[in-house]
């Protein structure tokens, strides 16, 4: 059999599929709702057409998708763990007592700053924007539920906090991958990016100040959130060793536990704790992590009310399998359009009209924005942009660091954004509002890249290098 002579595409042919997928993405899942994995399917057929033509067979295309799912897979067990983590925590106890004392404590008009303060410090700790959205999160959403504050605030409050950590805990696998892609160090990547995070994060807090005063917080009734406390109580004994599952995780995080599976044993331990301390059994716990919980296991005689069913009927590993669905069918897409090399052509043109510093930088924040919006993949949205522009910023005498923290300000913290990525998709279905809703409310993950704006335009926090390679002084 003949080996078909590959061509490289031209930007044209680079250009159709994705154009194709924002199209087909703004037109059917925007406005007629449809389903997004067809949608992808069918931008990765388009694909698919034209990377035949191009030379490419189909047992190339499946194996470069099959490597693109591969990579994908790490992130993938860690979602099935997470599942497995609400699933568990609900059974024990864990997060109803945390919204059982949470809804009593804390002020309505300051959960939004909560929300941020407390996720943000979370995932800086353990180093995992879904984790901490998937513990505490979850948490932080079942109390605004009782209180009456806004889901969809609460929620970008939440992921806006969750990759705070994301972005700067040397635990985090994005804030390591950036400066391996940039070939910066991963310490002073650190620290450079808190010129465009800290601003980030002081006009984060101060949007959900303002709005957490004018809001009424009323919108439940005392009377329903009094129901939903006794009923909460009802079901559940409170004990204090209900919140060992959350310290042993954030100590496995700090001690630099594998992830995975002390995620694991921390979800058996917590059913443990359901056995032990609710009374509940075995059987009730395993289908927990696996289908989810149900307040029927708690043994409630009773009409439970609709706020009480909607926190904690949650978790286990089947609920997101739908976000496995999405990724694999992300990662067809991807893997077609960057075997064949249409995205690197695209790229490539882009690379052609960048002359000045500021037109680098914007030029790079442009290629994440490419890279992420096609793909829905944090890493890729860090990989790709730093591979094609890393020996740009050296001829430049650019420090690698602003490679690096240009990739986390429009890469990692973006894709959340993206309804069809795994990471929107994950937060969307963990906390119970939809990307396009929460998505005004993720403060830090825009205002991040509004900021790497500014100062790419004004030279503001730009590290230069000399002919010797040493760091120059940056700009104040």
């Amino acid at each position: 059999m003949s080996v078909r002579e590959k061509r490289k595409p031209s930007l044209g042919q680079g250009l159709i599929p994705i154009i194709f997928m924002v199209l087909s993405l703004a037109i059917g899942y925007g406005y007629f709702k449809f389903r997004t994995e067809p949608l992808l399917i069918l931008s990765a057929f388009v694909a698919g057409v034209i990377a035949w033509k191009l030379g490419y067979s189909w047992k190339e295309m499946q194996e470069a998708i099959i490597e693109k799912i591969a990579r994908a897979l790490p992130a993938t067990l860690i979602l099935w763990s997470v599942g497995f983590l609400i699933g568990s925590w609900m059974f024990s106890g864990t997060v109803p007592m945390i919204i059982y004392y949470g809804v009593q404590i804390v002020n309505p008009k300051f959960l939004l700053v909560t929300a941020f303060i407390i996720t943000a410090i979370v995932s800086t700790v353990t180093g995992t924007s879904w984790g901490s959205a998937g513990t505490i999160g979850v948490a932080i959403m079942g109390i605004a539920g009782g209180l009456g504050v806004s889901l969809p605030a609460t929620a970008g409050a939440v992921v806006a906090g969750a990759y705070f950590g994301d972005k700067i805990s040397p635990l985090s696998d994005t804030t390591n991958l950036a400066p391996i892609a940039a070939g910066s160090e991963l310490y002073e990547h650190i620290k450079h990016m808190l010129y465009t995070t800290v601003p980030a994060s002081i006009i984060s807090i101060i949007v959900y100040f303002v709005v957490g005063l004018n809001a009424s917080g009323n919108i439940n009734t005392p009377e329903t959130v009094n129901v939903m406390l006794n009923q909460l109580d009802a079901m559940f004994s409170w004990n204090i060793v209900l919140i060992l599952p959350v310290i042993l995780i954030i100590i496995g995080s700090v001690k630099k536990w594998p992830t995975i599976p002390t995620m694991l044993g921390t979800s058996l331990f917590s059913v443990c704790l359901g056995v032990f301390v609710q009374g509940f059994t075995f059987k009730n716990g395993f289908t927990a992590i696996v289908k989810g919980f149900n307040v029927s296991m708690t043994g409630y005689e009773g009409e439970v009310i609709w706020e009480v069913t909607r926190l904690i009927n949650r978790g286990g590993v089947v609920s997101v399998t739908g976000t496995t669905v999405l990724i694999f069918c992300a990662m067809g897409f991807a893997g077609i359009v960057s075997k064949a090399g249409m995205l690197d052509v695209v790229l490539q043109e882009i690379m052609k009209r960048v002359k000045s510093t500021s037109g680098i930088i914007l030029s790079t924040i442009g290629s994440c924005f490419t890279v992420a919006f096609v793909t829905g993949s944090s890493y890729l949205s860090i990989l790709i942009p730093g591979e094609l522009f890393k020996d740009v910023y050296k001829k430049k005498n650019l420090h690698a660091k602003n490679l690096s923290r240009t990739l986390e300000d429009s890469g990692t913290v973006l894709v959340p954004l993206i309804p069809w990525s795994a990471a929107g998709a994950y937060m969307a279905s963990t906390l119970g509002v939809s990307t396009v809703e929460y998505l005004p409310w993720a403060v830090l993950n825009y205002m991040g890249i509004v900021v790497a704006i500014i100062l790419a335009i004004t030279g503001i926090g730009i590290a230069k290098i000399d002919d010797t390679g040493e760091d120059k002084k940056q700009r104040a």
